[in-house]
């Protein structure tokens, strides 16, 4: 398995998160909420693409809306293999972190 990128692995949480809810205005609220950080559109949707490419995310349309102007929007879910691949990074991460030895720094 490819390890994900920060921001797709960041994203596929999101998406998982939100479960019926998961479009791109509600994906880039929740990670702004999240993180702290103002995440642009762009942000959000060049790795959600790369997600739906490497198979990890799909899409399925919401009914269109009148509000946008008759657009539907689009609707994420992650696949049993996005659920597999965010399974195996939290491995590597809590192994990882699990040997990880910070030393104390002082002020000074």
């Amino acid at each position: 398995m490819k390890l994900l990128s920060r921001s797709e692995e960041i994203i596929l949480m999101a998406v998982l998160n939100l479960k019926q809810e998961a479009y791109g205005i509600a994906i880039r609220s929740y990670l702004t909420e999240a993180t702290g950080f103002e995440w642009s559109i762009g942000a959000v949707y060049a790795p959600l693409h790369r997600l739906e490419n490497k198979g990890l995310v799909v899409t399925r349309k919401g009914d269109p809306v009148r509000e946008r102007g008759g657009r539907s929007k689009i609707y994420y879910h992650v696949t049993p293999e996005g659920r597999r691949a965010l399974l195996k990074l939290k491995n590597i991460n809590e192994n990882i972190w699990g040997r990880l030895t910070i030393p104390d720094f002082k002020q000074g």
